[in-house]
Order: structure tokens, then C-alpha cells, then sequence
């Protein structure tokens, strides 16, 4: 089980009669629903995204390596909270921005070995897009920048979940779904380092889980306006109890056989 499925079954059992302490109960996604509901798929984008991932998995595999080892191949060691790579990964033309760390053992479970965060700065925005009100903007060129996703990894260095969070979680500045979703299209990590097989891999599986980072979001905004109806922005943003606003346990494997029409497995490899 991993830090998220133990707070969200915590959650969960109250969840009959919700009392003003509790915290915002996640909302658990299916892989295969979310891609059956999405509308206006670009499948040829997916299959491309599927054809680099599964080449990059192939080059990993030939000196048994995998994304996980190679976002922390430049450290020393491995330690809780700190992010890989130091001080984060960042494209000045794109305004993408990611990292990767792990929460301690107790908290982070069994299944999990660490998870990315993906980000936006202001730089690669949309025009017109404008953040949830109630949150304190800072001051400075670029300084904005907004969660889109997290990618949970498992100590094979797979992918096994998709999930976003709270907003103190990052301490970012929050966006609707829709201007978030086209930040999703804008995504790339376009540049040789910190590790251009990372930068690759990252940029490959939000093209190819596009429809579910779409759902996820969609969830996300829904547990949001659920929150704000009991408490004012401020308060929301800020209540640790609310930590993980969405999830979904995601395999690649599966995800190619959705795109080529297959049923999926039961279980995420």
C-alpha cells in the first residue's frame, strides 16, 4: 500500500457523516474508464509517446537500468525529501519544471520508492489563464508556477500512479482544470540535462496518459469547489488534512493495449 491508499482509507471511513475536522476524502480513478471517456483523443500523439516509451525502456533494459537510477545517478546518495535532481530540472523555452523525491518509509508504504512532480512556470502559461483567487501571487519574472501531475514509482523504477495534490503540498499557485490541461499540452523538458533519458521518459508519459491527467485534474477541481463550499480559499489550500485531491494506479503495458484496442489487465503492471 502507499502513503496516499493508507491516508485515503483513513479518510474513507469516516466518510458517512464527514465531520467539520475531517479532511477531503481522495478520489480514486480507473486507468481504462478515464481513456474510454476521454473525447478528441489524439491517438497518432499517443502512439508516439507510447513508440518512445517503450524504446526507452528497451535502452534501459540493455545495462539494466531505469528512469528512477538515472534521475539519481549525479547524487551521493539517496535522502528523504531532498529533490533530484538539486534545485530541480528546468526548460527556459517551455517553462517546464520537474523533480523527484521520496517521503519516509513509514509514510510512503511498501509499493513505492519515490514519485515525480511535474510543474509550469509563467513562462510557458497560457494567455488569458488566470489562478484560483485567494492565494497570495509572488512577485518576480517567472516566479509563478503551478503543479500539474505527480508520477509514483515503484522500486522497479515503474510507473505505477498518477496523482495530484493539495496545494500546500508544492506550495504552488493554483489553476482551473482547463488552463492546466493546456499546460499539459505544453510540457517538454527539452534540453540535454541534468539527464536527457529522464527528460525523455517524463515528457513521453504525460503525452502518453494525457486523457488520464485530464480526468485527474477534472476530480481535482471537484474536491476543490467541494471544499470551498465548507471553508474559504484560504483555509483550503492550507488544510494538511487534505494532502492527495486524486489518484489513479496506472501501467504502461496496459496503456498500449488500450491504444490498440485491447482490454487491459486486472492488475497494473
Amino acid at each position: 500500500m502507499t502513503w496516499f491508499e493508507d491516508t485515503m482509507v483513513e479518510e474513507e471511513a469516516g466518510a458517512g457523516e464527514r465531520s467539520e475536522s475531517a479532511g477531503a476524502p481522495t478520489i480514486v480513478l480507473d486507468q481504462r474508464a478515464a481513456f474510454s471517456g476521454s473525447e478528441g483523443v489524439d491517438r497518432d500523439g499517443l502512439r508516439d509517446a507510447a513508440f518512445e516509451l517503450i524504446e526507452l525502456h528497451r535502452l534501459f533494459a540493455k545495462t539494466e537500468e531505469n528512469v528512477v537510477g538515472e534521475v539519481l545517478r549525479e547524487s551521493d546518495g539517496f535522502v528523504e525529501w531532498e529533490h533530484y535532481p538539486e534545485n530541480d530540472a528546468y526548460d527556459p523555452e517551455t517553462g517546464a519544471q520537474y523533480y523527484y523525491h521520496a517521503h519516509p518509509p513509514e509514510e510512503r508504504g511498501t509499493s513505492e520508492h519515490g514519485h515525480f512532480h511535474l510543474f509550469m512556470r509563467e513562462r510557458g502559461m497560457p494567455a488569458g489563464a488566470v489562478p484560483f483567487p485567494g492565494q497570495e501571487l509572488p512577485e518576480g519574472e517567472n516566479a509563478i508556477l503551478t503543479h500539474l501531475v505527480a508520477i509514483s514509482m515503484d522500486p522497479r523504477g515503474l510507473p505505477i500512479g498518477l496523482f495530484t495534490t493539495n496545494r500546500w503540498v508544492t506550495g504552488d499557485i493554483w489553476y482551473p482544470a482547463q488552463d492546466v490541461v493546456k499546460m499539459i499540452d505544453a510540457f517538454a523538458i527539452d534540453v540535454i540535462r541534468p539527464n536527457l533519458a529522464v527528460n525523455r521518459w517524463l515528457t513521453a508519459m504525460v503525452r502518453l496518459f494525457r486523457p488520464q491527467i485530464v480526468s485527474l485534474l477534472e476530480a481535482r477541481d471537484h474536491v476543490l469547489r467541494d471544499c470551498l463550499s465548507r471553508a474559504p480559499a484560504a483555509t483550503v489550500f492550507e488544510d494538511r488534512r487534505t494532502e492527495v485531491m486524486s489518484y489513479m494506479a496506472i501501467s504502461v503495458e496496459d496503456q498500449v493495449r488500450l491504444l490498440c484496442g485491447e482490454s487491459a489487465s486486472a492488475e497494473p503492471a
